[in-house]
């Protein structure tokens, strides 16, 4: 399998690679044991390994790799201005960062909202904290996914734009270190997840729509 890393993630590969011959060879060969540590942690924070991506109708996929921490029927009152089911993963330095579309679908709109860099687990992180909220419109709907930043997570990246197509567990976006990631599903969406649960980016299913019922 190819070990791929995400592009956000070369300029600090590049930098504490770097730093290690520097130290090996400027100061002394056992110093660079720290440089190296730390490229080591880089390479496994920014991988972006494949998935396998359900071809099932009507289901959407996590965005995002982590646990569950919310689920709940909330009215989206910013974008969407609908009734939807909130679901909210919390991903660990430990997790891949990568974000994933969870439908097929075209990109209307892109709003990047500075905000504080509270623990990205608190309920109240998702509007607080700086995140970037993204809106998406296919056959399952319109939906809204919003990158949080989290206590360490400085920054969220979007890569896409209004306009953008995206195909369901297409990358899309990553949080750099640690971080949380909503998404906002049509109200009548059947829920697979619970909070708790593990989910990976692009793979898991966290719910489905009835296409007949939609038609």
């Amino acid at each position: 399998m190819k070990f791929m890393i995400a592009p956000e993630g070369w300029p600090f590969v590049v930098v504490f690679a770097l730093l290690a011959i520097a130290t090996g060879v400027v100061l002394r060969p056992w110093l660079s044991i720290f440089p190296v540590l730390l490229l080591c942690f880089m390479l496994f924070f920014f991988r972006d390994p494949e998935r396998m991506v359900p071809q099932d109708a009507g289901v959407f996929v996590s965005p995002a790799d982590g646990e569950v921490v919310l689920v709940k029927e909330v009215y989206e009152d910013r974008y969407l201005k609908a009734d939807t089911v909130m679901i909210s993963v919390f991903m660990s330095p430990f997790n891949v960062h990568v974000n994933r579309a969870p439908m097929d679908g075209v990109v209307l709109d892109v709003v990047h909202v500075p905000g504080k860099f509270m623990a990205a687990f608190k309920e109240e992180a998702s509007l607080a904290n700086e995140h970037i909220n993204m809106v998406m419109e296919g056959d399952l709907g319109r939906i809204l996914v919003r990158q949080v930043a989290g206590f360490l997570a400085r920054r969220a990246v979007c890569r896409v734009k209004p306009g953008d197509q995206l195909k369901r567990g297409e990358r899309y976006g990553v949080i750099k270190f640690g971080s949380r990631l909503d998404i906002y599903l049509p109200k009548g969406t059947s829920i697979s997840v619970a909070v708790n649960d593990r989910v990976t980016a692009g793979e898991t299913i966290l719910g489905a729509v009835n296409l007949r019922n939609k038609g």
